[in-house]
């Protein structure tokens, strides 16, 4: 697919198509929150601009072409008018601007993500896919609705290199060398919540192996390169509806 968008070069473009089936494959496996939160990408390139979605779009209305551009203050890059939630803007500009190893920021008010965001233990991994977040996982006190460009600073300083963070009483963040690594990621750290929760819910004890095996299981499976499974969850896109892509 060619881009239809003024001085796009192709790998803005790409960026544009991996981030647009994001926000489809987040709608497919149930992710959303209505037309709230985001997942981001820096404009290849760049070190100062990212795209986002425009607001009042819905996850499967997500276009490539229609990803809204804007610059780490604020200011939107692209010709016309374009809304974009200003909540989504603080939170992504923060970790864009101080995270260069990040291509892709990616936040979500899943159901289980948010009940164990409102625990003071937070998350316990508690099986072999969950590993890869054991003393992986950073927390970000709530300071309100995220409206306020102060709180910038706190969300850097309290993810600091990792790559995974639970906003306490508000929802979780992931961060990925790509676009691929930051979905999966969030799959991966949404599950992780669902199996502490359904777990816990069961009312017996909980079986924990030595902590030499779990650091040592999440060594190996902690957040890979280009994840293997994108390739076959674009093909789960195209068979379903490939319009991401124009």
């Amino acid at each position: 697919m060619v881009s239809n968008l003024t001085n796009c070069s192709k790998e803005e473009w790409d960026a544009r198509v991996d981030l647009a089936a994001a926000y489809r494959l987040t709608d497919h496996f149930g992710m959303t929150d209505l037309l709230y939160n985001h997942i981001t990408c820096r404009v290849p390139g760049t070190d100062d601009q990212f795209l986002i979605n425009e607001f009042g779009l819905g996850y499967n209305e997500v276009t490539a072409s229609n990803l809204v551009k804007i610059h780490l203050n604020g200011d939107v890059l692209e010709d016309g008018d374009h809304r974009i939630n200003y909540a989504g803007y603080v939170i992504h500009s923060a970790v864009h601007g101080a995270r260069h190893d990040v291509e892709c920021v990616m936040h979500t008010h899943t159901t289980y993500g948010m009940v164990v965001s409102t625990l003071e233990e937070g998350l316990i991994p508690l099986q072999q896919d969950t590993y890869q977040f054991y003393n992986r996982v950073a927390y970000h006190d709530f300071e309100g609705q995220a409206l306020n460009t102060d709180e910038r600073e706190s969300i850097v300083n309290d993810l600091g290199d990792k790559n995974a963070m639970i906003l306490k009483n508000h929802g979780l963040l992931t961060t990925g060398r790509s676009v691929a690594e930051a979905w999966v990621a969030m799959f991966e750290l949404e599950k992780a919540c669902k199996i502490q929760i359904l777990a816990q819910s069961a009312g017996q004890i909980i079986h924990h192996p030595p902590v030499e095996i779990m650091e040592k299981a999440g060594a190996a499976r902690n957040f890979r390169h280009e994840s293997i499974e994108w390739p076959w969850l674009l093909r789960l896109l195209d068979a379903k509806d490939p319009s991401y892509k124009t």
